[in-house]
């Protein structure tokens, strides 16, 4: 198998000639996107709940109260930005002695996603003190459960982080004394690889989602 055919995955230094491995990687990366897709259809469900009951106000304040646009602009720019380091984390692992550089890509994107947290609970603190608590009206029930369960997705995937870092920081490596490579090299290990991967995933399909709930939520509802 030539070096290319064991290439097939950006970001993923898979053992030269590793077939196995390789089908391996397939099987797992096929899994995920089955669960990825699964996900997506919790958020539609949200998406359509939010979209029916959006003008059940039942004499509470509406997004013209509630919401703040400049936060969940804020909130926008953090998230995108994570999604950008994370990506410069998923290509540093494609150099040799680079684990300084994944932990440190790594260690901002989730800076930059507790700093989305932060922003999003504030939201939630604001729009109560409001009058726009979860239990106040349909509408404000709708908004919680949406923009909550991207949140707790969030949260989810920022401790998912802290445990890759830990794995990538203690076991990811390996010494590699194999002929392609010089003695003594290490690189992060497959299983990692794959593990990184499947994070990498579900953090830039949480940054779509949220793309979606900021057009449809924020910017719709303070369009009416």
């Amino acid at each position: 198998m030539t070096a290319s055919a064991t290439r097939r995955h950006p970001g993923l230094n898979l053992d030269h000639g590793d077939e196995a491995a390789q089908l391996q990687t397939e099987e797992l990366m096929f899994g995920f996107w089955i669960f990825l897709m699964s996900d997506l259809v919790l958020f539609a469900l949200l998406f359509a709940t939010f979209g029916t009951l959006r003008h059940a106000l039942a004499g509470g304040p509406g997004p013209q109260t509630l919401f703040e646009l400049g936060s969940a602009a804020k909130e926008t720019a953090l998230l995108l930005a994570s999604s950008f380091t994370f990506g410069l984390a998923t290509l540093s692992m494609k150099h040799e002695h680079a684990t300084g550089a994944v932990l440190g890509w790594m260690g901002l994107t989730l800076l930059l996603g507790a700093g989305f947290l932060g922003l999003e609970v504030h939201d939630f603190v604001s729009m109560t003190d409001k009058g726009g608590g979860i239990d106040r009206s349909a509408f404000t029930a709708a908004t919680f459960a949406l923009v909550g369960t991207h949140g707790l997705h969030v949260t989810f995937g920022s401790l998912w982080i802290v445990v890759m870092m830990i794995q990538v920081g203690l076991i990811g490596h390996r010494r590699d004394d194999s002929p392609t490579h010089a003695a003594g090299r290490r690189k992060l290990v497959d299983r990692v690889h794959n593990r990184m991967l499947r994070l990498a995933l579900f953090w830039h399909f949480l940054d779509i989602v949220w793309i979606g709930i900021f057009s449809f939520v924020y910017l719709g509802g303070l369009a009416r």
